[in-house]
């Protein structure tokens, strides 16, 4: 049976665009012009520009047009950067939103039209300009008390803001507290720097401060790694009441406390910050990939003034200085409001999320914050999570299981499903299929 004439027609095009031929960022022609080029129904060639952008080789653009996309940069990656065109990736958490192309290029039109554009070409002070960290510090001011600008540095990327904690403030060898479930790149960055982990008891993400104590008195532990307002994975968003316990602990065996906030905004009534509570022994971590998008790596670090010089040593032994160009937009979409409008949809999205994903798992435990767009699904106790992966990659799904998390001997069989970056439209069939492969 002869293939339909678009699928010949996308077929083409698509070789073009894997043999550079088309090279990434190239505009296609219209959909009429198309249809005009190759002799086809104007009906035809919006088949052929649909199937381009299912495979993933194009992206078209509300009033814009149709453009080649780079291959090299899935539309979304694994834990450990797998690629995953013509893939359903639950592994990989990127939220989005329709508007936020349109907030990029006004936001590069305003720097454009800047006083002085030149100076984001030139070296920059390697913990960003003191005008932006005065900016980025007033900004917290809802959540955290008075942060004096000097003491908060621009990093490129929260990430970057855990690596230089590590490489700057500790040394080799270093033990560090963590929960059983923990952040996998923080992992990543232990192993780089040579640290040694050892795992805290806990319940759903809540780091339990007797174990802490218990384990300090055994091990000389120099740090306590928390994500104690919406934890990656499990959501869960730690009481006041623990978080002075901890303190206490801290205070006590002379732990630094590395707070990591990365979506800590996705909970609207937080209780304080360890910051705030212990300011003197915590190093505050944040950034704005999860609350804008994951291409802007700029993020901070709050710190006590006795460690700002090492930090600073360990970012311009990295990446030298932050980009000018995504520190003056993203401080840009601060003042003007852009922020707080990309932080409040991201709770509404999440929120919708949560409800699609707890109407498809109805009568199973589902571990989430409610604003967040991932879950934890733990599974039953004779359950290996394995073979469902297994079976969910057959059906074009990917999830990832609870390994890349676990600090523990014995790992926890349990998936965890990241849907932010999934087209909301589809996501009940996806959370189906994932439900089915349950075999429940």
């Amino acid at each position: 049976m002869p293939k339909a004439r678009y699928l010949t027609l996308a077929d083409t095009m698509a070789r073009s665009i894997q043999t550079g031929k088309l090279v990434p960022g190239t505009k296609l022609p219209t959909h009429r012009a198309f249809a005009e080029q190759f002799d086809i129904a104007l009906a035809t060639a919006t088949r052929v520009y649909a199937e381009l952008e299912r495979r993933g080789l194009v992206v078209g653009e509300a009033g814009r047009g149709t453009f080649v996309r780079d291959l090299d940069l899935p539309m979304t990656l694994g834990i450990h950067q797998t690629a995953s065109d013509g893939l359903i990736d639950l592994v990989f958490n990127m939220p989005g939103d329709a508007a936020d192309v349109d907030a990029l290029r006004a936001g590069l039109r305003r720097l454009a039209t800047a006083g002085d554009l030149e100076a984001m070409l030139r070296y920059q002070p390697h913990g960003g300009r003191l005008h932006e960290r005065r900016i980025i510090a007033e900004s917290l001011h809802s959540t955290l008390d008075r942060v004096e600008p000097e003491r908060l540095l621009v990093t490129s990327g929260g990430q970057h803001g855990l690596a230089i904690t590590a490489l700057g403030l500790l040394r080799r060898g270093d033990i560090v507290a963590v929960d059983a479930l923990t952040y996998p790149g923080f992992k990543s960055v232990v192993a780089l720097q040579g640290l040694d982990v050892t795992s805290i008891e806990g319940v759903q993400g809540i780091m339990d401060p007797d174990d802490l104590d218990r384990q300090c008195r055994l091990r000389p532990i120099k740090a306590v790694y928390l994500m104690p307002t919406v934890h990656n994975p499990l959501g869960s968003v730690m009481d006041e009441v623990t978080r002075g316990r901890l303190i206490e602990v801290a205070q006590k065996h002379d732990l630094l406390i590395i707070e990591d906030a990365a979506y800590a905004f996705l909970e609207p009534d937080p209780p304080p910050t360890f910051l705030t509570l212990a300011p003197e022994r915590t190093i505050h971590v944040g950034g704005f990939s999860k609350s804008i998008a994951t291409g802007l790596r700029i993020g901070y670090v709050i710190a006590p003034a006795t460690h700002i010089d090492q930090l600073i040593e360990a970012i311009r032994a990295t990446t030298w200085n932050a980009p000018a160009l995504i520190s003056g937009l993203v401080t840009g979409w601060i003042e003007d409001g852009t922020l707080a409008a990309s932080e409040e949809n991201r709770r509404r999205d999440g929120a919708e999320r949560q409800q699609i994903c707890n109407a498809i798992f109805e009568g199973i435990p589902i571990v989430a914050h409610p604003n967040a767009g991932f879950a934890w699904l733990p599974l039953d106790q004779a359950v290996r999570a394995e073979p469902i992966i297994s079976r969910l990659r057959e059906s074009r799904i990917l999830v990832s299981g609870a390994e890349p998390y676990a600090t523990t001997t014995a790992v926890p069989q349990a998936l965890r499903l990241a849907f932010g970056g999934v087209p909301k439209a589809g996501l009940s069939t996806v959370l189906v299929e994932v439900r089915k492969s349950l075999g429940i």
